[in-house]
């Protein structure tokens, strides 16, 4: 594949671990279709949803003995996207090379599959937390937001939104006023900002906090990983930490995938899945108010009115353009 776009070069989370087991999945990644299956010993394979061949939709084949079949004409697939065999020919008969599909990039991390439509740059974003055994890792499933990727990262990074879009869930007690905070390197993969937040603990809340009074304070952090990659942290009073990993990834200009996998370190066999759900609900809060918005988010200084609280959002933006704006001749 030629170098054309910049975020073409990084990662992107397609699917949930689960999602990708017996047949081939499809998917979609700025504008372009691929597809997804395991090898005989589990070894992921990527490539162009389209046979060598005709152009069959390989993701409307199966996966036998490890290997992809088209629907069209039989093909067959195996380590690497290479050309196993082509019931037409005879045995002895040399497969062409064109015939192979070629291996893009693709991952397994933190319950994910991540994919990248060429060579990569960057890693994965590191997440330390997975490693850390007084954690337990709660995955979620896989969403598509009818909105641009690039409006769901400013939303993540944004605290000013809580007391009116999650009224719902946890901020009906929150305080309107931002506190002034300073950017920073919160570790080598995420740059943002610490703060403490008042919010409410009523209800399904008092699931995430694990008791306590109605209204609560906690010490948070939230940074984000270019291109589509926020992790929020969450202290409690109590000793409880959760750190949230939200990600997005670009189907179109107002379409893309999301999904978000939490760490916790209290005891989550109980409750782990009211857990989720109320995190879902949250999502939904902020998935309800973004896809009442046409379009990308503006990214040119001055198109928007920014604030102090934006600030996050604001260097995500400058970070964002300067990546988009890379020379290809240096990625390639």
């Amino acid at each position: 594949m030629v170098a054309g776009n910049p975020l073409d070069h990084y990662w992107y989370a397609v699917a949930t671990a689960d999602q990708v087991q017996e047949g081939p999945l499809s998917i979609e990644v700025f504008g372009t279709s691929y597809v997804i299956w395991r090898t005989g010993d589990q070894t992921l394979v990527a490539a162009e949803d389209r046979c060598t061949h005709r152009e069959g939709r390989l993701s409307n084949g199966v996966v036998e003995s490890g290997c992809l079949r088209c629907p069209y004409h039989g093909w067959e697939f195996g380590a690497q996207g290479r050309c196993e065999r082509i019931p037409s020919s005879r045995v002895e008969t040399a497969i062409p090379k064109k015939a192979h599909l070629g291996n893009l990039p693709v991952e397994e991390q933190y319950g994910l599959i991540w994919f990248c439509p060429n060579k990569a740059v960057a890693a994965v974003p590191e997440l330390l937390v997975d490693n850390d055994p007084a954690f337990t890792r709660l995955n979620t499933g896989m969403q598509i937001w009818n909105c641009s990727a690039t409006r769901m990262i400013d939303n993540m990074l944004d605290v000013a939104h809580f007391p009116f879009t999650h009224a719902g869930t946890f901020g009906r007690e929150q305080e309107l006023v931002v506190p002034n905070f300073k950017l920073k390197e919160l570790d080598d993969t995420f740059y943002g900002y610490d703060y403490s937040v008042v919010v409410n603990n009523e209800g399904d809340a008092k699931k995430m906090s694990g008791g306590g009074s109605d209204v609560i304070s906690l010490n948070m952090s939230t940074g984000f990983s270019l291109p589509f990659s926020v992790r929020s942290t969450m202290s409690y009073e109590n000793g409880i930490e959760q750190t949230l990993f939200m990600t997005a990834a670009p189907i179109s200009r107002e379409r893309s995938y999301f999904t978000f996998v939490l760490w916790r370190n209290d005891d989550v066999t109980v409750v782990g899945q009211e857990i989720v759900e109320f995190e879902l609900a949250v999502a939904e809060e902020d998935r309800k108010m973004l896809e009442q918005l046409k379009g990308e988010l503006a990214l040119g200084q001055g198109d928007l009115v920014d604030v102090q609280s934006d600030k996050a959002s604001l260097e995500w933006r400058r970070r964002y353009r300067s990546l988009i704006s890379q020379d290809l001749e240096s990625l390639a």
